[in-house]
């Protein structure tokens, strides 16, 4: 017997409940925000927004469905099924955070907060989700298939990222490692840099733009739909051991980025998610590419 859809719901705690759980009262998180020159009427009405937003969301679930919610922080515990659609309430961001555990389930955009969201990923409103819901079970509906990356340690940690992926140290201080690129003879380089950047055309709206904006010479940023990833070395440091040679370029299916630790300690994390990263310690080798996987996003 096939179980009958579910709707799983993602949203995230928003700004006024994480003000009063820090402060623990309405009126501490009052004064806290007064004493810094905003007003908490305009975070309570956001919160007031969001929390309508997904009430009707949850509203608009067929009744024959089943249903349930999870915070983005639980994402990564979450047992997600083959028959779930997934309803992201929120921001742009929310979608991505998610984006990683989904494994081609259908996903459905809903923007909780219009005028504040660019709208990218959040597509939709909430009054449009008794259609969209019905509609992400049809295999003629059109959906778009997001291009994501990958990372994958040699030890078989792996990664996958929407936007993007950055490998460097902890807390952003020098990295260093040796960096080789499949396609090029081979060519290594040791480096020491504040980290490198594999971005996807979906993250070319955001931190991969503002690294790409500042190179000259800079490859064409992808289309979100393009097997294409680009790379950037952030601040590579020129030395009588480290080398500037290769600091951006673009990667197409299979080839891949390899980097190679020559440090105590380098992280690896996806969509500015650091608390869900790939530890990776000194002779470890990472090989960043296009990913098998796309996102499918309702249009």
């Amino acid at each position: 017997m096939s179980l009958a859809p579910r709707a799983v719901l993602v949203h995230r705690t928003t700004e006024y409940e994480e003000l009063v759980a820090r402060h623990g009262t309405h009126g501490q998180a009052a004064f806290f925000l007064a004493s810094r020159g905003r007003d908490i009427a305009e975070v309570l009405e956001r919160h007031h927004r969001t929390r309508r937003a997904l009430a009707e969301v949850a509203s608009a679930v067929p009744l024959s469905w089943r249903r349930t919610r999870v915070e983005r922080a639980d994402l990564d515990r979450f047992p997600f099924a083959p028959e779930d659609v997934v309803v992201v309430v929120g921001q742009d961001g929310l979608v991505a955070n998610a984006a990683k555990y989904l494994a081609g389930r259908p996903v459905v955009g809903i923007d909780a907060d219009p005028g504040r969201n660019p709208g990218v990923l959040v597509r939709h409103r909430p009054a449009d989700a008794a259609t969209l819901l019905p509609a992400a079970r049809s295999p003629g509906t059109g959906v778009d298939e997001l291009t994501m990356v990958e990372a994958v340690a040699d030890d078989t940690q792996r990664l996958v990222a929407l936007n993007e992926i950055y490998l460097g140290a902890a807390g952003h201080q020098t990295a260093r490692y040796r960096l080789g690129l499949d396609g090029d003879g081979g060519a290594v380089e040791a480096q020491a840099s504040s980290g490198v950047l594999v971005g996807t055309g979906t993250g070319a709206t955001g931190w991969l733009r503002s690294v790409w904006r500042q190179r000259s010479g800079r490859p064409a940023l992808p289309s979100p739909t393009e097997d294409r990833l680009l790379w950037f070395v952030r601040e590579a440091w020129p030395s009588p051991v480290t080398g500037t040679s290769l600091v951006t370029g673009e990667l197409t299916a299979p080839a891949t980025l390899s980097v190679t630790v020559e440090s105590e300690r380098l992280v690896a994390f996806g969509d500015g998610m650091e608390a869900d990263a790939l530890e990776l310690t000194w002779g470890q080798t990472v090989r960043v590419g296009v990913c098998a996987e796309r996102l499918r996003l309702l249009g």
